[in-house]
């Protein structure tokens, strides 16, 4: 059972979130909040799996709460955002937000983010990252992608694999199983877009003039 907390200032959306929710076996419904704090304090009282986060809030954000949400390990966010948020994209992706979904999405678009989240997967719906990638590669940087879209953890790992470290030998510099380096892997090439290990230690590589 996956069980999950709403936070969006808009009335409307978190009902309409609700009932889609309520119609999932899978899936149960703990409550709702209509800002960031609230979303918070209600991830403290109930440790959902999932939260689902508007970015634009007042009181505190999406990203901020998010961040705190992440930071203390209360849930999995999971950022309902919009075509003309792509500053605020960007914020959260280098807190280490790795779900993003279109606000207007169908509803089974909305339910399948949520379980692929769940799972530890990562949510970026290809219009939404494309947009992105876009804003990010217009400026006078040779690439700004990996210093903007990614975590430091993110960092830390695309720095090691351009060493030519292994993921075992990441993985134990880092500290982490081989199972997350590798998580982290793939959510590195989901973000910039680029197709194996090898293109991320190259793109690097020419990022930090070293080639």
């Amino acid at each position: 059972m996956i069980k999950l907390i709403i936070a969006d200032d808009d009335a409307i959306i978190r009902e309409g979130l609700k009932m889609i929710i309520e119609t999932q076996p899978d899936m149960e419904f703990l409550g709702s909040a209509s800002n960031g704090l609230e979303a918070v304090e209600l991830g403290k009282q109930y440790r959902p799996d999932v939260i689902l986060l508007d970015i634009r809030m007042p009181e505190m954000d999406g990203i901020q709460a998010a961040e705190l949400i992440l930071e203390q390990k209360l849930s999995i966010p999971l950022l309902l955002t919009t075509f003309d948020e792509p500053d605020l994209i960007l914020r959260a992706l280098k807190a280490g937000v790795n779900g993003y979904i279109l606000k207007n999405s169908p509803a089974d678009r909305i339910l399948s983010a949520i379980r692929v989240i769940h799972t530890g997967g990562t949510v970026f719906q290809a219009d939404i990252l494309e947009f992105i990638r876009g804003r990010v590669n217009t400026g006078s940087s040779k690439n700004k992608v990996f210093d903007l879209m990614l975590s430091s953890r993110e960092l830390d790992i695309v720095k090691l694999i351009a060493e030519g470290l292994s993921n075992k030998e990441i993985g134990e510099k880092l500290y982490l199983s081989n199972g997350t380096v590798r998580n982290h892997i793939s959510t590195i090439l989901e973000k910039t877009g680029l197709e194996h290990r090898t293109q991320i230690a190259i793109q690097y590589l020419k990022s930090s003039g070293i080639v």
